[in-house]
């Protein structure tokens, strides 16, 4: 009887492995994250890796934009209360799929760029250099300071639909908490 069991598990393990990205974790890995203090305040850099799901890239040719936010936020340990909020900032990208031109566009802000493939287009998603997220004057010598760090696939900006019944396979995020070291670099 528990050789049938066995043989049962392992057909069962096998059927699962074999099943597309739905039953499968999709993430985003933190490859490089670190933090460097400038003139004009503190500048952050990072570099993530991930893989559009397919229901994701479905989505995106079929017209539906994608959001990815990075949301930063720089506190300071207070012993008798709550940490101190000292400087919070949050970048968002948009992903669109352009069928008249057959190119990938991705938007921050005001500003706008074009690529051939979605390869290209996610080299830009996936990271980010010099980002200014806290003046000199928030971030004082005298002090013990920590980041909170977000980066994610926005899925409360898809269409109502699709955050009722396919988020599973849109779920892609990472955060990160770390402290800071006397330069306002951050401990590994």
């Amino acid at each position: 009887m528990t050789l049938v069991r066995a043989v049962i598990v392992v057909w069962l393990a096998a059927l699962i492995a074999l099943m597309p990205g739905a039953a499968r974790a999709e993430g985003v890995e933190l490859a490089q994250l670190s933090t460097r203090r400038a003139d004009d305040g503190l500048e952050l850099s990072f570099t993530t890796r991930f893989e559009l799901s397919r229901a994701a890239e479905d989505a995106l040719h079929k017209g539906v934009p994608l959001y990815f936010v990075a949301e930063a936020t720089v506190l300071r340990n207070r012993w008798y209360w709550r940490d101190a909020r000292v400087a919070q900032t949050e970048r968002t990208w948009r992903l669109a799929w352009q069928p008249l031109t057959r190119q990938y566009r991705v938007s921050t802000g005001g500003l706008h760029q074009s690529f051939a493939t979605l390869d290209e287009a996610m080299a830009v998603l996936r990271g980010q250099s010099g980002w200014h997220i806290a003046e000199p004057k928030d971030i004082e010598d005298s002090g013990s300071y920590y980041l909170e760090f977000s980066y994610r696939l926005d899925v409360s900006q898809l269409p109502r639909p699709m955050q009722i019944g396919l988020q599973s396979g849109f779920s892609l995020s990472v955060d990160q908490k770390r402290g800071f070291n006397g330069d306002f670099s951050l401990k590994q």
